[in-house]
């Protein structure tokens, strides 16, 4: 199960603080205001230095990753979003879960076994076709696997009735306990789908919104319900060729990966590839939303995260495809049929 950590923030010693303070680069002091004002970040006296610290820290490793980008190194930039004044460390314990267990227990899929892949489109973007919602933000909430799982439903909605109806991550996140699911400290895509089967659905975002916290009990109403669905789908683990027939047949799909790197962390732009990404070590949930080709012939998977728009490509990243399952990103597909 994913579950989100407990950031713990360590005061530093008066002595220690001022030495970093004397170490302070002067010149990004405007940066640093800046940067403090576009994300309206506070913080108390006592953790201003170490924030301010960590942050220059980002902002070195981000210019070096981005020098090597130039020369051909990285096939991705990085940029300072709204997570630069956290280490690594805490943005994993705050904006991902626990390991994901890599378990399928949905309907066996025989609908793509058979399909030839170089009859598929060069090309999917399911955004352009009306399927896909505005990005979210979870906020420092472990809620990724509610927004990964509603984003392939969203899909199958508006294919199966011409609506697009924004869904309740917070319905899934106070109701769906007995299936697995914990709110804030992290829950199941198959477990999303089983409550909304059992449920009879899930309610609209307008009529539940989205609170960045668990809820004290469960809202739901049966007159707001925005989508049902009949079962779901798993598709084979590690197959980037059945998940790409799926996402070119079906629509966007729920996926998990391991995103627990620094480079994520302050991805900007390009196709993602990160070597260090252990494919069994599953920890974020999001949403491929379709693929493509870069002109200079690299395959990439469109993916939507839960972070919102200053983060990525307008809250999107272009995830390695055909290089060997890169993060594990065909070892937890889903789908819901509607």
């Amino acid at each position: 199960m994913f579950r989100q950590g407990v950031v713990v923030l360590v005061v530093l010693s008066t002595v220690f603080a001022a030495e970093i303070k004397n170490m302070r680069i002067p010149e990004i002091d405007d940066e640093w205001e800046k940067f403090k004002q576009t994300y309206n970040k506070n913080y108390p006296d006592d953790q201003q230095d170490q924030r301010r610290s960590i942050w220059e820290a980002n902002i070195d490793y981000i210019n070096e990753h981005n020098r090597r980008a130039d020369e051909g190194q990285y096939t991705f930039w990085l940029a300072v979003n709204q997570f630069a004044d956290m280490t690594n460390e805490e943005f994993v314990s705050t904006m991902n879960i626990n390991k994901m267990t890599s378990e399928r227990s949905g309907e066996e899929n025989t609908e793509f076994k058979d399909v030839d892949i170089r009859s598929l489109p060069t090309e999917v973007d399911w955004r352009a076709k009306g399927y896909v919602t505005p990005v979210s933000n979870q906020g420092q909430c472990g809620s990724c696997w509610a927004f990964s799982a509603l984003g392939s439903l969203e899909g199958q909605h508006f294919k199966q009735t011409g609506t697009l109806v924004k869904l309740s991550a917070q319905n899934l996140m106070d109701c769906s306990h007995k299936l697995g699911n914990n709110g804030c400290e992290g829950g199941f895509m198959i477990g999303s789908y089983k409550y909304i089967k059992i449920n009879n659905g899930v309610d609209t975002d307008a009529s539940y919104p989205y609170t960045a916290r668990d809820g004290t009990k469960c809202l739901f109403k049966r007159e707001n319900v925005g989508a049902t669905l009949k079962s779901y789908v798993d598709l084979p683990k590690g197959s980037e060729a059945t998940l790409h027939k799926a996402v070119a047949m079906v629509g966007p799909i729920s996926v998990a990966i391991d995103a627990e790197h620094t480079s994520y962390q302050f991805y900007q732009k390009g196709v993602y590839y990160e070597p260090a990404c252990n494919p069994n070590q599953l920890d974020h949930a999001n949403l491929v939303t379709g693929y493509g080709v870069t002109t200079n012939g690299t395959e990439y998977w469109m993916v939507k995260e839960s972070w919102g728009t200053t983060w990525g490509m307008d809250g999107y990243v272009l995830m390695s495809r055909n290089r060997n399952n890169n993060c594990g990103i065909a070892n937890l597909a889903s789908y819901p049929i509607v």
